[in-house]
């Protein structure tokens, strides 16, 4: 699906058109790319960068166009595993992008054209990159969320084993911070060869900041997790200590009272105990007086 957009803002049908205007491509089938390629000159590699599936972000200057291709997370607010990739040809006086179902960024931009001094093919695609930035500020934010969460569960429900759930967060965070990374360097070289005048190279020295901010965040929440870890484990360690010393406590308090029951149950003739009327009270007795004893010594050291 070809749509068109004049870089005033208007759209248009387009008929080959290549200057002043901005065509967007989405799911290019041979038919429109054969248009495409006869209204443009292409660069062959960014071509077959831009129509492999999974391709990493990466920027060039070509001698036909700049060209940057560059890949995020499909729904940042509610992040997963699945990303969404656009690639950008800038033309000196048009610019094309291509896209399987488009992105948030793009989405955003294109209502934005001819808007708010966005009329000019480098405005464009710096508007793309720092949109598409944001989506990774959105994606930290949701993380954050989740890490929160997660801590709630590590302080308040510590009987709840939530080791899976932070490894699969923190593969989640790895991911999206290599995206965020590669869309950085993409955005450097983007910064130092591309042609633009000064304030153009400026505005790409900023998106790659941007960039650069999203994913130390993401690396400090990736930190984050990692002591969220530790520290659910030391609490389990100290749960486990004190069941240990609780049943140590129980041990110690019947270890007298064992070796009483097993004095007065040895089969000896002449035990003075024994025969007497009050031996049996005379034992319960002491072995109250004993066991709790050392129950109030234990309460009193914090021991139970």
């Amino acid at each position: 699906m070809i749509q068109a957009k004049r870089l005033d803002g208007s759209p248009f049908e387009w008929k080959g058109e290549t200057q002043g205007l901005w065509l967007d491509v989405q799911d290019v089938t041979p038919g429109e790319l054969a248009l495409l390629q006869a209204a443009f000159p292409i660069n062959k590699l960014a071509l077959e960068d831009t129509l492999e599936k999974g391709h990493w972000s990466r920027a060039e200057q070509y001698p036909e166009h700049t060209f940057i291709t560059i890949r995020s997370l499909a729904t940042p607010a509610d992040p997963d595993d699945f990303t969404e990739r656009l690639s950008i040809f800038m033309y000196p006086q048009a610019i094309l992008t291509l896209s399987t179902h488009g992105t948030q960024a793009l989405s955003t931009v294109w209502g934005l054209t001819g808007r708010e001094h966005i009329n000019t093919p480098q405005e464009i695609m710096y508007e793309l990159l720092d949109h598409t930035a944001d989506t990774f500020f959105t994606l930290a934010d949701a993380l954050e969320l989740r890490v929160e969460a997660l801590e709630e569960r590590v302080f308040k429900h510590q009987r709840q084993n939530p080791v899976s759930d932070v490894f699969d967060l923190k593969h989640l965070i790895s991911h999206a911070r290599r995206l965020a990374t590669d869309a950085r360097e993409a955005a450097a070289l983007l910064g130092r060869h591309a042609t633009g005048t000064a304030a153009d190279l400026v505005r790409y020295r900023d998106a790659q900041d941007s960039f650069t901010r999203a994913s130390n965040h993401l690396d400090g929440l990736r930190d984050y997790l990692t002591g969220l870890l530790d520290l659910h484990l030391n609490l389990q360690s100290q749960r486990m200590n004190e069941v240990m010393r609780t049943l140590t406590a129980v041990s110690v308090i019947f270890l007298p009272l064992t070796f009483l029951a097993g004095v007065w149950g040895m089969n000896f003739q002449h035990m003075p105990e024994l025969p007497w009327n009050y031996g049996y009270a005379m034992a319960w007795a002491s072995f109250a007086l004993i066991g709790g004893l050392l129950a109030y010594y234990f309460k009193r050291r914090g021991w139970w």
